[in-house]
């Protein structure tokens, strides 16, 4: 996967953000904290749509589901190339101002096997609670549900912690 930015912010404004990428391990750390996205597909004509989505990250892939007679699945059996945009705002553990837009190829999934692991992963990602997260799962076993596998082929990230200590050391070195 590639990132389209470079090492290279330094100079004193907001014109080059392009060093202010995040690292790696922030960016696994997020999405593991994160169950949260937003997931952009093609319309008919061709226009960008999006919804906010709950997902899992695992195997280097996003996962999640949605009914099958939802207008994103029509779009995605149409076109299976899709954007997921996944920010640290609101997850725990994890400092804040991160972001990843991710673009990717988008796989349908309705197989026993996929569903076997997958609605007990997200039910457990979203609800802490043992009995809730067994209801969760079964509310989501339903005959029209499929499984959205999205496999990120290129990303543009940014940190905003690097940039919050980038502007606090240009300020000090200006005093």
């Amino acid at each position: 996967m590639s990132d389209e930015h470079q090492s290279g912010a330094g100079s004193p404004d907001y014109e080059d953000v392009t060093g202010w990428w995040l690292d790696t391990d922030a960016e696994e750390a997020m999405l593991a904290a994160q169950t949260e996205c937003t997931f952009i597909w093609a319309n008919k004509e061709g226009w960008p749509v999006g919804v906010i989505m709950s997902f899992i990250w695992r195997q280097g892939r996003f996962w999640l589901t949605a009914s099958g007679q939802r207008a994103r699945i029509a779009a995605v059996r149409r076109d299976p190339r899709v954007c997921i945009v996944v920010t640290s705002t609101g997850a725990s553990g994890v400092p804040q101002r991160q972001t990843v837009t991710y673009k990717g190829i988008c796989r349908l999934h309705d197989d026993d096997e996929t569903k076997a692991w997958f609605y007990p992963n997200l039910a457990a990602a979203l609800h802490p609670d043992k009995d809730t997260q067994r209801h969760f799962a079964r509310f989501l076993d339903s005959p029209r549900r499929v499984i959205l596998e999205v496999e990120p082929s290129q990303r543009i990230s940014f940190d905003g912690t690097k940039q919050a200590a980038e502007t606090a050391a240009w300020i000090e070195d200006s005093r």
